[in-house]
């Protein structure tokens, strides 16, 4: 179930919210956690028993390793815990990649291929058992109690909000809403708006330049001219950004209509001037994991240079690969391993001295090549986008014109999305916010009715977001999520 489909904007959440409210306070957790396994269900029921069954894991080593606490046994609770984990997710997102790469070994080398296995992969199961394996770790740091009540852990790691597609929410971060919090009329009208922007971040934009860049990514690749790929990349670039942020919103605002507080997972990444600024503000909840969790405890910059470029490297490997069970994807976290290396060991010293665009486009050519690896099928089709977006794909006299592809719509999409990649309400919101507060009196009552004005504003093209998103919806064209497979 999407947040951007009609079951769930039209049943799913209006029900829930109606029985989220008259119910006692005593209740709403099992009521969440009840409806977060239904939604987690929706399309393969099975996949309850999987979710329940990390959840009571998880409840039982946290509880386990806090009645330990203070002692070598605590250490080897934890242990097992984490490799618990590592190894439901191993089997489920990476055994047929493991038997697959053995199998091409074995026929390389004259042996027999095996037997892939076909297991199907649990939607969100990448970041469910992140915030499974972030809960144990904080108990045994004792940044955080041992839950007594199994509840509050489900509800923790199956609250469908973030559940499919984050931001991974720390139990540290929520643990006082799972256990008191307080929903308010102005956190609910906020999650609101937050929610609805989302949704036309998605549907009105990421949707709408998918609906190009998909095709082009299907073309032969000796059909691929330049002008094409460069309106691919540019159209994913933009797609992935507003599809993901826009589902973060989406789950951001969710949280708050029922009192919970998400971590931001997004700062406006495109406007970074260097790749170590970018992953500063892209996918904040999983960067800031490695961080807190792998790059720290292996030394972090506390180290030799060598080792911390070696630290690096580790943390964008495993970047890479818990995006996806494909070499495609551990390349792609190599890729950028390799450029905060770089830039760690003096590049970002001679970028610091650069002129401000030639830095951002500097920042905007390494993203999109990396956008290449993470989209493309497999390397071959990696390496064609790669030729043909530097013009040495050659010409077989059968080419798809880049104007087939890029019409009013899409160019209207494009704007939009070259502007909402900027931060410039929050600008416009801080410019207004200081201008009033150093304004003079007389001048406080037009600053105060522009300011009413200014929302009034907002509230209509909040309205017409919702509008929009809903004809979208009810037409019922291309809906592609592209964090579902992680």
């Amino acid at each position: 179930m999407l947040f951007s489909s009609s079951i769930f904007l039209h049943l799913f959440l209006p029900v829930l919210l109606v029985a989220y409210f008259v119910s006692p306070r005593s209740m709403r957790n099992g009521l969440l956690l009840t409806a977060s396994l239904i939604f987690y269900a929706w399309g393969e029921p099975s996949l309850i028993v999987l979710m329940l069954g990390s959840a009571g894991l998880n409840f039982m080593i946290g509880r386990w390793i806090g009645d330990t606490l203070g002692t070598v046994k605590s250490r080897w609770i934890l242990t097992f815990g984490i490799v618990a984990n590592l190894a439901f997710l191993g089997y489920f997102k990476y055994a047929k990649l493991i038997v697959e790469s053995l199998s091409s070994l074995s026929v390389a080398f004259g042996g027999v291929g095996l037997q892939v296995p076909d297991i199907a992969l649990p939607i969100g199961i990448s970041f469910y058992t992140f915030q499974a394996m972030a809960y144990l770790i904080d108990v045994y740091r004792q940044e955080v109690p041992a839950d007594r009540k199994f509840v509050n852990v489900a509800l923790y790691i199956a609250l469908f909000p973030q559940l499919i597609a984050g931001p991974i929410v720390r139990y540290t971060q929520i643990a006082d809403d799972l256990h008191g919090r307080r929903e308010t009329l102005d956190g609910f009208a906020d999650g609101v708006q937050r929610f609805v922007f989302g949704l036309g971040k998605k549907l009105l934009i990421a949707n709408s330049l998918a609906a190009v860049a998909d095709p082009i990514f299907d073309l032969p690749n000796t059909q691929l001219s330049m002008s094409v790929a460069w309106l691919a990349m540019v159209c994913y670039t933009l797609q992935i950004y507003f599809d993901f942020s826009g589902y973060s919103d989406m789950a951001i605002g969710l949280g708050r209509m029922f009192g919970f507080s998400f971590p931001e997972n997004f700062r406006y990444p495109y406007v970074a001037q260097s790749v170590t600024e970018f992953w500063r503000r892209w996918h904040l909840s999983l960067s800031t994991w490695f961080r807190d969790y792998l790059y720290i405890p292996l030394g972090g910059n506390r180290c030799a240079a060598w080792r911390n470029s070696l630290n690096l490297l580790i943390v964008f490997l495993l970047c890479g690969l818990w995006h996806g069970a494909s070499w495609t994807f551990v390349v792609w976290g190599v890729y950028h391993g390799v450029f905060l290396m770089v830039e760690r060991q003096g590049l970002g010293d001679a970028l610091a001295k650069l002129w401000r665009p030639l830095r951002h486009v500097y920042l905007l050519l390494a993203v999109i090549g990396g956008w290449v690896l993470f989209r493309a099928d497999s390397f071959g089709h990696a390496t064609a986008i790669y030729r043909a977006m530097f013009g040495l794909q050659g010409w077989n006299g059968f080419e798809y014109p880049w104007e087939l592809y890029l019409d009013s719509g899409v160019a209207l999409a494009l704007a939009a999305g070259c502007i909402g990649s900027l931060p410039v309400l929050p600008w416009i919101r801080e410019k207004l916010t200081t201008t009033e507060s150093d304004a003079p009196a007389p001048m406080m009552a037009p600053r105060m009715a522009f300011t009413g004005a200014l929302a009034a504003c907002q509230l209509v093209l909040l309205t017409a977001v919702l509008i929009a998103s809903s004809a979208v919806l009810a037409a019922g064209t291309h809906n592609p999520f592209i964090y579902f497979r992680f």
